[in-house]
């Protein structure tokens, strides 16, 4: 078997790595640290589309981890990247919050109801049956449907919430049209991510807490995968995927001095 090229550049996941329902997780601060020192490409990612990187940014500040803007990297970035290359300057009709629709209004997209190229769904706390009827519509017309993720549900602290994949779900089942999901697990997110670092997936490594969706895609994008057991998978789960990250470890501080 080839022997592992030295890691010259991390993507990590956000929620259930660096942070747990708001607070830092430890050894979050000293990781972040250490890469900044190192002065290796690093990019934190999320699958939350609300929020633009700037958003995320100050977030992240209050808890202590100094994460410049251009090191984050959003499932509504990877979707913007990923619509301005299949057809730019387009129309869409979108539901979602400011992280989308701003990424969109970035690529010189126009936002619209009117015979729009692509209806493009993203993460929102407010979905209506208004805009979702108009979406089935708008895809019945000819849109092509685009998601900006599959996950199904989402933390919080009152327990799960629904997320973009089961709203996707209920579109679908009212569409018969499947969407293209930009974010995780699709390794376009990851292989956009180290592109806009200029970084290489041979000698890149991703952290997650989701064998799903942050080790899969790292897997598929070609990189060294590092599942943390701080968020939603146990050790026990691990053994109900046929794939298996490059290794586990109880956290995030114990990858410190792997930078």
């Amino acid at each position: 078997m080839a022997e592992r090229k030295p890691i010259e550049s991390w993507l990590t996941d956000m929620d259930g790595v660096l942070i747990h329902e708001g607070t830092p997780i430890p050894g979050a601060d000293a990781f972040i640290k250490r890469l900044r020192e190192s002065g290796k490409p690093f990019l934190v990612l999320t699958n939350n589309s609300i929020y633009t990187p700037r958003d995320l940014q100050a977030r992240l500040a209050r808890m202590g981890l100094d994460v410049p803007v251009q090191n984050i990297w959003t499932s509504a970035l990877a979707t913007a990247k990923f619509l301005d290359d299949q057809r730019p300057g387009g129309t869409a009709y979108v539901i979602g919050e400011a992280g989308l629709t701003t990424a969109l209004h970035d690529i010189g997209y126009v936002l619209t109801d009117h015979e729009p190229d692509y209806v493009v769904l993203g993460e929102t706390r407010t979905y209506s049956f208004e805009a979702m009827t108009k979406a089935v519509r708008l895809i019945n017309a000819g849109a092509r449907f685009i998601c900006t993720n599959p996950d199904e549900t989402g933390p919080s602290t009152e327990g799960p919430l629904p997320a973009t994949g089961a709203v996707a779900a209920l579109i679908t089942k009212a569409t018969g049209k499947q969407p293209y999901f930009a974010g995780k697990p699709n390794p376009l997110m990851m292989r956009t991510g180290l592109n806009a670092i200029g970084a290489h997936s041979e000698t890149s490594a991703m952290i997650g807490d989701r064998m799903d969706t942050d080790v899969l895609a790292g897997l598929e994008a070609g990189m060294q995968t590092f599942l943390v057991l701080t968020g939603l998978t146990t050790e026990q789960d691990t053994e109900k995927f046929p794939y298996r990250p490059t290794k586990t470890v109880a956290s995030i501080a114990d990858l410190v001095d792997l930078v």
